[in-house]
């Protein structure tokens, strides 16, 4: 999957600590509109459910996955992208429980396809290692490094 993500330039290393999570979640989106897999007022649409509903998207401290629904008619196509913030970013200021600099963001046309990236993004993470690595990176060639170790020992 870290190749996917290379591979498909949706691989941001963002040197700009964003000013508040929904900074954070623009910047974390724009991969994704760069590659019309959705449009700009998506952004707006994860903004409006975790201000209706919460930081439900923090699926554990420093792992962060935005997503709106897979029927939203700003979802063009379907893909993942990752960002890296050098800081947690929170969505409940001073909560450790609801903060994160891994940005996972999703983007489905269907619900199907929505569920098959939460499942491979949820096979990924849970690799020994590939969170720790992650948090690790400072730079893009930082990423190529991990992704290329973490690939070679997937195929050993």
């Amino acid at each position: 999957m870290l190749k996917y993500f290379y591979d498909n330039n949706l691989v941001r290393i963002e040197k700009q600590q964003p000013k508040d999570w929904r900074q954070a979640l623009n910047q974390s989106t724009q991969s994704l509109i760069d590659a019309n897999l959705v449009t700009k007022d998506y952004v707006n649409e994860i903004i409006q459910n975790v201000v209706s509903y919460g930081p439900y998207i923090v699926i554990q401290p420093g792992i962060v996955m935005p997503h709106a629904l897979s029927t939203s008619p700003n979802v063009l196509g379907t893909g993942i992208s990752f960002t890296k913030f050098n800081q947690p970013v929170y969505f409940d200021e001073g909560n450790y429980e609801k903060q994160g600099n891994l940005f996972f963001t999703l983007a489905a046309k269907d619900e199907t396809q929505h569920l098959e990236n939460i499942q491979k993004l949820m096979s990924l993470l849970m690799r020994d290692g590939v969170i720790e690595s992650l948090q690790s990176i400072n730079t893009e060639e930082d990423y190529i490094r991990i992704m290329n170790s973490l690939e070679q020992i997937s195929t050993t």
